[in-house]
């Protein structure tokens, strides 16, 4: 039976990469509140977010796929990152999760993150000889709050959720000037529940796993007379450590390799591709890519890890290279009890 669903699993990946070499980075729907699709854990961008199908810390699943947290061997954990994105846009994000009596009740975890666009030269216009007027500067910002939970129904199965409270304020827009030249301005803020879902399967088949998931589920939103939806993705991966299959002392090398089918709404189909190599359960090399894309090149992280005394600390960095724009660079630190 575990082969049989394997395979079925293995078929269904395949299929949707037949259908994505041949496609186009192409735009085929509007999204908004796009910052939610902007990945921030340094190690899963450094494998370019190939990881539906492995475990993770609670940055890499609750901002990913939840589900991975359920067979967590630690009892809880933390992590605090910031992403340099493309335009002078800063994200800063954290994360905390918590497996009581050993994962019995299952894995509850907490999420944040904030963006900082930097400032605006706000203007109007007007009849005078520049055609605009001054109306001053003007700093739009977001964030999501996010309550997550994993459960790991069998030794094989499991499953999560993460439900996030976002908002995205573009700050008042000034429209005119009143009578007593005041500002009249519009208010373009609006929140709304997001919701993640996601499955980790474990085939039994040495270390080749199995992820669904499902990203920014939530209700349309609008902004004036123009409505929209958030940037919905679903994702299908496997991975495995390819060592596995050599006879290789697995206590001081791995060699992850990852692949993930993508689905987003609002652009043709992507397949992710990451590799992560460990030396000694201390030092990680990363790399990986998406295709197709419009700018985005090929990632590449760092890793540190160090286990003492049952207290465990993670120093991870991944680069992005990202064709006319800035490249892109992530920190996240993470701490495990």
């Amino acid at each position: 039976m575990n082969k049989f669903v394997t395979i079925i699993m293995l078929q269904a990946i395949l299929f949707i990469l037949a259908g994505t070499a041949q496609a186009e980075n192409k735009k085929i729907a509007q999204t908004g509140m796009k910052f939610l699709s902007v990945s921030t854990d340094a190690r899963m961008s450094g494998m370019s977010n190939a990881v539906t199908s492995l475990d993770g810390s609670s940055s890499m699943a609750l901002f990913f796929n939840p589900a991975s947290m359920a067979n967590a061997g630690w009892k809880s954990s933390y992590a605090l990152g910031k992403t340099k994105w493309i335009a002078d846009i800063n994200y800063v994000y954290g994360s905390m999760a918590y497996r009581p009596a050993q994962g019995q009740y299952g894995v509850f975890g907490i999420t944040y993150v904030a963006v900082d666009y930097g400032d605006f030269l706000g203007t109007i216009r007007a009849g005078n000889d520049q055609g605009f007027l001054d109306v001053g500067t003007f700093s739009p910002s977001a964030y999501a709050i996010g309550l997550g939970y994993a459960k790991a129904l069998s030794s094989k199965f499991s499953v999560g959720g993460h439900v996030r409270y976002v908002n995205q304020d573009l700050v008042g827009g000034a429209v005119s000037f009143l009578s007593d030249q005041s500002v009249k301005a519009n208010n373009y803020e609006e929140n709304v529940f997001a919701f993640d879902f996601g499955i980790l399967y474990k085939t039994g088949f040495k270390s080749l796993n199995f992820g669904m998931n499902v990203h920014n589920f939530s209700r349309e939103i609008q902004y004036i007379q123009e409505s929209f939806q958030l940037p919905l993705i679903f994702e299908m991966g496997i991975s495995m450590n390819m060592l596995d299959l050599l006879d290789v002392d697995q206590t001081r090398h791995s060699l992850v390799f990852s692949l993930d089918a993508v689905h987003p709404r609002d652009y043709s189909e992507q397949i992710d591709v990451g590799l992560e190599y460990v030396f000694m359960k201390t030092f990680a090399l990363r790399t990986g890519f998406t295709t197709p894309t419009d700018e985005q090149g090929l990632s590449f992280g760092l890793g540190l890890k160090q286990n003492i005394a049952g207290f465990g600390f993670d120093l991870d960095y991944a680069y992005t290279s990202f064709g006319v724009f800035e490249d892109i660079h992530r920190f996240t630190v993470k701490f495990s009890l």
